[in-house]
């Protein structure tokens, strides 16, 4: 525009001063000379004008409010000092008490103008400067904001109302409680919200404010009937907030708007669904929550919410369509009229109502496809939507409802798709294909062949990362996958650029590569990862082509022509993983000479290529180490802890060293993220966190000289309270399990800043047991006001006698000296004082190790049926995953295979857990649970137990009853 102006403007000038029309070079200059003075610069920072404020400067500034002629005069000169003021305070350059007191005591001056912006900024400054005031200087201003709350200037009453109750505390608030309740009930739309919006706040404010603010539910009720949809929004939330812990009370609110139909503000009905819906899911939780068996709040709740369905606005409807969508164990005909809604959302000209009908659509498809599979035609014509979060959710949605014979299309589809979006909109939909290979696993070929051909194409680590672990986690699931999977792979590999793929590919091959049926395709794929690439991968390759050496008997011979190619290797893993496979393997062929058969063999008599049972090779190279690397760390780090076994002449072994309980990040079950696809991470390559050390607990215990005799501790519990934390003494209980002994380590803290307590132990009653006998005590002395100090108890176990739960009565004794609280000297008498404790039990838990073993059901098949026991409970559950976290606290044993957890999307179905443990005999103990709920408010547990003791077996089993 400017340049065209500027045109006709020198051409009408060149024709005016008669030098005819102005010549194109001439113009062109001046047409230059005009946008260099219109350029900005794109490397030119925006700069803010307060960026070089000084506080004293704005404070000289500041004096301006107290003139009362500039006030009225230049009402704008003191909206920027107030703003500078403001820019002060938000940037970290707080003023102090005095400066805070002063410039406070000038804006309140600034009450004598009439200029509308001046007085909201004075609001907006009372607002941020009242929390680092003086709170009697604050008080202040309390009546000139009642003036104008009570003035006849709606902005200036609402305004007034918002800042008067962030700075008044419950004993001014019965001062001005008339004036809001009027405010609440006021004509002026504006009034009444701020009104509102105020008391939410001061409900939240303390419990004096919120009892206060309770009385005022009649004018909240009475501000439901306003024609201003702001202010039915704002007392509908206030009423909810009043009422939100009164259940029966927001039944009847629901009840009560729900069928009076009276609402009429869209935001104020999205609350009233919100609210229904969760007294659903609480009816649900209670098993009142069927639609057509259930209680009469839920049928009249849903018939409530499926009512809404036919609102005139976009908003109520598809909140009321997402509530339904999300309620619990609902059936998928109930289900129709809210999937009908949300498919005529999907056609919507506005892209925020298709992404929230598509998201929502995509969230029932995981629990409910047939349903959404009706919509698969809408679903097909946003693929091509411009919103690529819209198309990659209808994309995900497709694969989880489309029919086996839709696969193909539905991949030529995406292939034309994936090459047009980010990288992780791409990794969401390789974990749809993954699940959808799950569900129609004839289609593999196509569809790991589909994920392979991405693996060629451009893209960055996670997006591989992604297909890599989908790849994977399909072998895993369906092992027919298998052969053609590791070729993908192997392709792959040759021209991959990330070092950490390459190598957890490479170490794949040598897990499952030797098993297929012909092992020796993947050989020439491996080495050639040690011709050309980098260190690390080089060494994979080297242990991989040792596993295939190992299970592989023909190929041996090869093989080892291959690994001495690596022995000059410049890097020296590399070079000693050579020569260990080297060795290895060269004496497993002088053991085991592999004969080859005759050419004319048929394929019947030609025997397996598997090793021998005794091979050397097969037990160094493939057998897994007993526990990992860090379970290993940690073991030896106890062991050097325990007291003289450094000057020990026994050598160290793995079976003298400790054994280490699983801790929480280990036992972490790998399914936990299994509801959210992004959190596959089949190969472990995820992020890696820094590792915490673990401290053992039984340290303290090698300590002390007179517990040394006991060696080395079997397991340490988790502390147990015995007191209540608010408690005088509080104290906790550490059980430290020995062979034959328990040494029981009381933590006890004073809190009581007059006392020390000196001679301080624990007294057991242990005449109800037969299993433990107490003998021995460790006092401690000198405990002061704060401090925590241990002592001991040592209960000998009757090793003749079972080990059956035991419950044992206990009490605190020790000495009160009363000191000076100030300087901690002693004034007063001593005397001998008792205080109760809870009840100390020892469990049949307490002496199980939680130990997880690699392969569980190989572990299982080891131990045998001999000395199994078998056994079904009843179980009094509402909910099948608190059933599987208290079977798993009353044995004590750690869940594998990421059993903790249950599987989502499960329904009814029955859950399998598998558990291991180590007894404190030394005996492994396998465990296997089948947990299925049976009725509304029942469990049955079906449960295994195996271990090398009979007694061991009926011991844990018994651990239910």
């Amino acid at each position: 525009f400017f340049e065209v102006t500027a045109l006709s403007t020198m051409a009408e000038e060149g024709e005016m001063n008669g030098g005819g029309p102005m010549g194109m070079t001439a113009m062109l200059r001046e047409v230059q000379d005009l946008a260099d003075k219109f350029k900005v610069e794109e490397d030119e920072q925006y700069i803010s004008p307060y960026a070089q404020l000084e506080k004293a400067t704005v404070l000289q500034e500041a004096r301006i409010f107290h003139d009362p002629n500039a006030v009225r005069e230049n009402p704008r000169k003191c909206c920027t000092v107030i703003a500078q003021l403001l820019h002060l305070q938000n940037t970290g350059q707080h003023l102090s008490g005095a400066e805070a007191t002063e410039v406070f005591f000038g804006v309140t001056k600034l009450f004598m103008s009439d200029d509308a912006s001046l007085r909201r900024m004075v609001y907006l400054f009372i607002k941020e400067v009242a929390e680092t005031c003086n709170p009697d200087d604050v008080i202040i201003v309390t009546s000139c904001l009642t003036k104008d709350m009570t003035c006849d200037v709606d902005l200036y009453r609402g305004n007034a109302l918002r800042v008067l109750t962030r700075i008044v505390d419950a004993a001014m608030l019965g001062a001005i409680e008339r004036y809001v309740k009027q405010a609440v009930v006021d004509s002026s739309g504006q009034v009444s919200s701020s009104a509102l919006v105020s008391a939410s706040h001061l409900f939240n404010k303390s419990p004096e404010c919120a009892a206060v603010v309770k009385r005022w539910i009649s004018e909240t009720t009475e501000a439901t009937q306003s024609p201003n949809e702001m202010v039915q929004f704002h007392s509908m939330q206030l009423l909810y907030q009043i009422k939100c812990h009164d259940r029966l009370g927001v039944s009847k609110l629901v009840q009560q708007y729900s069928e009076r139909n009276s609402l009429r503000s869209p935001l104020a009905l999205v609350l009233l669904i919100r609210y229904a819906t969760k007294l659903l899911h609480d009816e649900s939780r209670e098993g009142r929550g069927s639609l057509q068996e259930g209680s009469p709040m839920a049928r009249a709740g849903y018939q409530f919410l499926e009512s809404s369905l036919r609102h005139k606005s976009e908003m109520v409807v598809y909140e009321a369509a997402r509530c339904i969508c999300n309620l619990p164990q609902i059936e998928p005909q109930d289900l129709s009229p809210a999937i009908s809604v949300l498919q005529l959302f999907l056609s919507s000209p506005k892209p925020a109502v298709r992404f929230a009908a598509m998201r929502t659509l995509a969230a029932v498809a995981n629990m409910h496809p047939r349903v959404v599979a009706k919509c698969n035609e809408d679903l097909e014509a946003l693929i091509g939507d411009g919103n690529r979060s819209i198309a990659t959710l209808a994309i995900t949605t497709l694969l989880k409802t489309g029919s086996e014979n839709s696969v193909d299309r539905l991949l030529k589809q995406i292939s034309a798709f994936l090459t047009d979006i980010a990288d992780e909109y791409k990794i969401t939909v390789v974990h749809s294909l993954q699940q959808l290979c799950l569900t129609y696993p004839s289609k593999h070929r196509i569809l790991v062949g589909f994920l392979s051909n991405f693996l060629r194409e451009e893209g960055g680590f996670d997006f591989k990362r992604s297909i890599v672990a989908s790849i994977v986690s399909l072998i895993r699931a369906v092992p027919e996958t298998t052969e053609s999977s590791l070729l993908h792979l192997c392709e792959f590999i040759e021209d991959c650029e990330f070092t950490m793929l390459s190598t957890q590919i490479l170490h794949l091959l040598g897990e499952l590569g030797p098993t297929t049926s012909a092992p020796a395709r993947y050989i020439r794929f491996i080495y050639n990862r040690v011709i050309l690439e980098n260190s690390a991968v080089r060494a994979a390759a080297v242990s991989s082509l040792a596993k295939f050496a190992a299970q592989c008997p023909s190929l041996r011979r090869s093989i080892t022509t291959l690994l001495k190619r690596s022995l000059n290797d410049e890097d020296d893993e590399t070079r000693d993983r050579s020569a260990t496979a080297v060795s290895i393997i060269e004496q497993a062929m002088v053991e085991f000479p592999y004969v080859p058969p005759p050419p004319d063999a048929e394929p019947e008599e030609i025997p397996e290529d598997k090793p021998n049972d005794d091979d050397v090779a097969t037990f160094l190279l493939l057998e897994p180490l007993p526990m990992s690397f860090d379970k290993l760390e940690r073991s030896l780090k106890a062991y050097i802890c325990i007291p003289n076994v450094m000057d020990s002449a026994d050598p160290v072994s793995v079976d003298a060293l400790p054994i280490v309980e699983d801790i929480a990040v280990e036992a972490a079950p790998a399914s936990s993220g299994a509801a959210d696809p992004m959190n596959i991470d089949v190969l472990g390559m995820g992020s890696v966190e820094e590792p915490k050390e673990v401290v053992d607990p039984a340290a303290v215990v090698y300590e002390i000289p007179e517990l040394a005799a006991l060696g080395r501790a079997f397991r340490s519990s988790k502390p147990v309270m015995l007191t209540e934390n608010e408690t005088e003494y509080v104290v906790q209980c550490v059980k430290h399990i020995f062979p034959n002994h328990v040494v029981l380590q009381f933590i006890v803290q004073n809190t009581i800043e007059e006392q020390r307590l000196d001679n301080v132990t624990v007294v057991f009653d242990d005449a109800d047991t037969e299993s433990f006998k107490i003998s021995g005590e460790i006092p401690v002395d000198g405990i002061a006001y704060g401090d925590t100090k241990n002592c001991f108890t040592v209960l000998e176990r009757d090793a003749d006698a079972p080990l059956t739960p035991s419950t044992m009565s206990c009490e605190l004794r020790f000495t009160v000296v009363q000191v000076d609280p100030a300087t901690g000297e002693e004034e007063g008498d001593t005397f001998e004082e008792e205080y109760p404790l809870e009840d100390l039990e020892l469990s049949t838990a307490d002496f199980m190790a939680k130990v997880s073993v690699p392969d569980f059901r190989k572990s299982w098949e080891t131990v045998g049926n001999d000395n199994e026991v078998l056994e079904k409970f009843a179980l009094q559950f509402r909910r099948l995953e608190d059933a599987v976290t208290a079977v798993i606290d009353f044995l004590g044993m750690q869940a594998c295979d990421g059993t903790a957890a249950l599987k989502p999307n499960t329904g009814e179905k029955p859950h399998m857990l598998h558990l291991s443990g180590v007894f404190v005999s030394g005996e492994k103990v396998m465990a296997r649970a089948q947990i299925a709920m049976q009725g509304e408010t029942g469990v049955v547990l079906k449960i295994a137990v195996r271990s090398e003791s009979a007694d061991i077996s009926r011991m844990v089993a018994d651990c239910i009853s």
